[in-house]
């Protein structure tokens, strides 16, 4: 048979009103939108990878991803209410006009449903091409709610059901069990003959056949609250999925030692100074009560590694009784020997910090986190990214963290 010529698209609008340039935040270390490019360019099966947009800004980040974005989408398709349809017909339609380009499958990846399965495209495109007689392929996970045990409310104000099913009277009073399996559609991805879209004037068809994916895998961000819940699937759960940098690891089982970066770890990274060049910091006094919390239920040891010689570095910690190493320039190393000394493994250590300085211990360490508003290169490094800046709580979340997994 002739290879079928497979073509990915990923619209991404430059105009989110749910959250400002969605398409292009950073997500877990990286932007949203490279996740779906990392997916696209890694399986075997595609042969080209397009960016539609309207935004500059996203272009250039698809750009940087290694996606194509041959054309600009005319701002009268990148509205709020623009369906997917004219926006694949005038991908398809530019790319016949300028470049006399015809692929026979175009992959639909929306940017907003990031958790790719490694193997997820290649396995949609394989049933579009086994079934001859099929439209296109979308992705489906079982329904949550069954819609048998759905309603409508009537004109008069009665129940009606939503479904019926044949040999049942009453379905939403029947066990789960003896109803019709349902699914749900994921916004992952649809495999659609081109011919489908540019023939039929349709995203689907007809013939539309099911690529069964995980639930786990299943996430779909409108809101901030979405967002949260995705990053932290993407980051505690050690899914195996596909990941534009090094995947995150889980936190390990036996972690003995929690070593703290003090500059934008435990304070927000600013420094008072008064006319006398006498320096200050700000601290949060939950991280301290946090500290307190985990060495009372834990026996888990903590000490600072700081770049710093400050007296002030010296006072905090001794106010909270941890142990100090101050004036450190190569973490890595002074890190190495404090693990060999007091006999950890590098597997039982969690690192936390939050600039370049950092990183290299976080290969080194079983598990690495970093502030909310780390640098960029460290949360791209790192295994989890809090949810509090630091010097506001991210001591603290970290202290939780580890008394809920050890207790």
């Amino acid at each position: 048979m002739d290879k079928n010529e497979v073509l990915v698209i990923i619209p991404a609008r430059g105009n989110s009103k749910s959250i400002p340039k969605k398409n292009i935040r950073v997500f877990a270390g990286y932007p949203l939108i490279a996740y779906s490019i990392t997916a696209a360019l890694r399986a075997e099966m595609v042969d080209r990878v397009i960016v539609s947009t309207d935004n500059a800004e996203i272009a250039e980040v698809a750009l940087e991803y290694g996606a194509e974005v041959p054309f600009m989408r005319p701002a009268e398709l990148a509205r709020d209410d623009t369906l997917d349809y004219p926006v694949f017909e005038h991908a398809l339609q530019w790319l016949t006009r300028e470049e006399e380009y015809h692929p026979d499958i175009v992959v639909h990846l929306r940017a907003t449903s990031p958790v790719y399965p490694k193997n997820l495209i290649d396995d949609a495109v394989t049933v579009l091409i086994d079934h001859p007689e099929a439209d296109a392929v979308r992705g489906v996970v079982p329904s949550s709610e069954n819609p048998y045990k759905m309603w409508r409310i009537g004109e008069d104000g009665s129940m009606i059901p939503l479904l019926r099913v044949d040999g049942l009277d009453e379905p939403y009073n029947s066990p789960r069990q003896a109803l019709p399996e349902t699914f749900w559609q994921t916004g992952h991805l649809d495999a659609i003959r081109c011919r489908t879209i540019l023939e039929k004037n349709s995203m689907t068809g007809d013939t539309i056949y099911p690529i069964h994916i995980d639930p786990s895998f299943s996430v779909d961000i409108d809101t901030l609250r979405d967002w949260r819940r995705a990053e932290q699937k993407v980051l505690e759960n050690g899914l195996d999925m596909v990941h534009p940098g090094t995947a995150p690891r889980a936190l390990p089982y036996d972690v003995r030692l929690l070593v703290l970066d003090f500059d934008g770890v435990m304070t927000d990274d600013r420094v008072f100074v008064n006319a006398d060049g006498m320096e200050m910091v700000a601290a949060n006094r939950s991280d301290g009560f946090g500290l307190e919390r985990l060495r009372a239920m834990t026996n888990i040891e903590v000490i600072v590694m700081s770049k710093e010689t400050n007296p002030v570095v010296s006072a905090r910690c001794k106010k909270l009784k941890l142990p100090v190493y101050q004036s450190v320039e190569d973490k890595r190393t002074a890190l190495e020997q404090l693990v060999k000394e007091k006999r950890y493994k590098p597997g039982q250590v969690m690192f936390v910090g939050n600039d370049l300085n950092d990183v290299p211990c976080f290969s080194y360490v079983g598990y690495a986190a970093v502030p909310a508003d780390a640098f960029l290169v460290a949360k791209r490094r790192a295994d989890r990214i809090l949810a509090n800046d630091g010097g506001y709580g991210a001591v603290r979340e970290v202290c939780e963290i580890l008394i809920n997994k050890f207790m």
